[in-house]
């Protein structure tokens, strides 16, 4: 789906996209000092980084709800590595469960009350989807702004979109 975008973009079939894409990377990862100009972000941290590297991600994010998002983040790679990464484990637990997934998707969608939310494909009982709400609510990934009503924290929507393009991306290879 990236690749028939940035396709349509440039003008190339999504094959030939897909490979120079491909191709960009590995001479991304081997080219010093500066990387082409479509590697805005890594010529970015190649220069401002700190001695250990960093990680950065950004976003613009257009909602087919009409909401917008933009956001960024950079994490020290010494300090990320060097951290408690069990700290993160309820937070990635919340998302280790399809109804989950399912809930936190329509809630992007616009499904923002519980009844909308129960209507949806294998959401079993009542109980069952407050029990998967309050899951999520704990993990800092959702808001109860009011009573029935239910919406994605805005700083948790570009992380958690990155961590799925993430897994899209590890498919692939």
């Amino acid at each position: 789906m990236l690749e028939k975008k940035v396709a349509s973009m440039t003008g190339q079939s999504a094959q030939e996209s897909a490979q120079n894409s491909s191709t960009s990377r590995r001479a991304a990862s081997s080219q010093t000092p500066g990387f082409p100009a479509k590697f805005w972000a890594l010529n970015h941290l190649q220069t401002h980084a700190p001695e250990g590297g960093a990680i950065a991600f950004v976003g613009f994010v257009n909602m087919p709800s009409g909401e917008t998002y933009a956001w960024q983040s950079e994490t020290n790679t010494t300090d990320l590595l060097g951290s408690d990464w069990s700290a993160s484990h309820a937070r990635l637990s919340a998302l280790a469960h399809p109804v989950r997934m399912t809930i936190l998707k329509a809630l992007l969608d616009g499904k923002r009350d519980t009844q909308s939310l129960q209507a949806l494909p294998d959401m079993g009982t009542t109980g069952q989807l407050y029990h998967h709400l309050k899951e999520l609510e704990n993990a800092g990934w959702i808001r109860q702004p009011r009573r029935g009503e239910y919406n994605v924290l805005a700083e948790r929507v570009v992380p958690l979109l990155t961590i799925l393009a993430a897994c899209e991306i590890s498919k692939r290879t």
